[in-house]
């Protein structure tokens, strides 16, 4: 029996748990599955009674929460040992140095948000005071956790790798204002598809690599590539498990991805 939790792809059970935790009902159809198709906002505790009580699940989410948020990820990175930008990790701004051991610029990005919102460019002792002070006012919220990482001088760009199921498609997204620090499309840069694609290939297969490694099969990774000529291999920026669609031709087109990748998964285990 084939169990969905995805409102989109049908199952021979199929059963919606958005905005709930999973009960009795719900570890009962696991148990009785093959196979569980979960959607891609699935709480962890659905996840983990579903990939403690049936073989095969997708996506596998493993990773995204073992190292949660920009914090874990980091670990994940360094652990793995991939190419990324040199980065440091602070739970509070208790453990934060009065020394920095990075140069300015540097980059300071809170645990949480999408779409660079916690991402900010620092390059001053101004910019570092204003900064940390934002984050004490987040940890009297209980919001906590920030990296300090390396600034990567770049063309003005980002590229994007979505990862669904077997198939990977990678995209640039080129800011096109002057002296713009950040590279997101709610930020006003724009998709390129086409440009360099030797550079586009290697980060494909650096994914690729990854996934096979860490067991990830549905997210977004964002890469840099330094404008330093003896630096050819792209940097490790982010995973986003939660990704813009646009760059994949749309909501309609992305849905069309996913679902053949689902039958395409389901029947490997034919």
């Amino acid at each position: 029996m084939i169990l969905s939790f995805h409102p989109l792809f049908v199952g021979d059970k199929n059963i919606l748990c958005a905005g709930r935790d999973p009960g009795q009902e719900e570890l009962d159809a696991i148990k009785k599955a093959s196979a569980v198709v979960l959607p891609q906002g699935c709480r962890e505790r659905l996840f983990y009674m579903a990939s403690a009580n049936c073989s095969r699940v997708f996506p596998d989410y493993h990773m995204r929460f073992k190292y949660p948020g920009k914090t874990g990820q980091a670990k994940l990175f360094k652990e793995t040992g991939i190419n990324c930008p040199k980065t440091e990790v602070y739970d509070t701004v208790d453990v934060f140095p009065e020394k920095l051991t990075f140069e300015y610029p540097f980059v300071f990005k809170f645990d949480w948000g999408g779409e660079g919102e916690t991402v900010f460019l620092i390059e001053s002792r101004d910019d570092m005071e204003k900064i940390i002070q934002k984050a004490v006012d987040f940890e009297k919220t209980g919001q906590k956790g920030f990296i300090v990482q390396e600034y990567v001088p770049t063309d003005h760009r980002s590229l994007r790798v979505v990862v669904i199921g077997r198939k990977a498609i990678s995209y640039w997204r080129t800011q096109e204002k002057n002296g713009y620090f950040y590279s997101s499309l709610s930020k006003g840069a724009v998709i390129d598809s086409r440009s360099d694609p030797a550079m586009q290939e290697s980060a494909v297969r650096a994914v690729k690599s990854f996934c096979m490694k860490t067991a990830i099969n549905l997210a977004g990774f964002d890469f840099l590539f330094s404008i330093d000529p003896q630096i050819d291999d792209p940097y490790f920026l982010e995973i986003n498990y939660f990704f813009g669609r646009r760059g994949l031709g749309g909501s309609e087109k992305y849905y069309e991805l996913l679902l053949y990748e689902i039958d395409g998964w389901l029947k490997e285990a034919q």
